[in-house]
């Protein structure tokens, strides 16, 4: 499976938000993590558009499972662009 957070090939569809049902372009990623299925730096992660990215939040937040919130341009930035392990599709 592909992961949408990483840079698509030319021609391919831009990240969509992972909010059920939703086709937008993602602006926003949710860094997250499970500590009763994770090791501490595992990171998943959720593609969230302006709309959701508060709605997505809380959801991981109240569980205690948000790690991180950033731009999608930002987490592409990083070194690596991103965790290995992490996957926008994993809900």
């Amino acid at each position: 499976m592909t992961d949408p957070v990483t840079a698509p090939p030319p021609g391919a569809a831009a990240p969509v938000c992972s909010a059920k049902g939703c086709r937008e372009a993602a602006v926003w990623v949710l860094a997250w993590n499970n500590p009763k299925l994770h090791t501490p730096e595992r990171r998943k992660t959720w593609l969230a558009c302006e709309e959701h990215r508060e709605h997505l939040s809380r959801f991981l937040g109240v569980r205690g499972f948000l790690k991180d919130v950033v731009t999608l341009a930002e987490w592409e930035g990083r070194e690596g662009g991103q965790d290995p392990e992490g996957s926008a599709a994993d809900r």
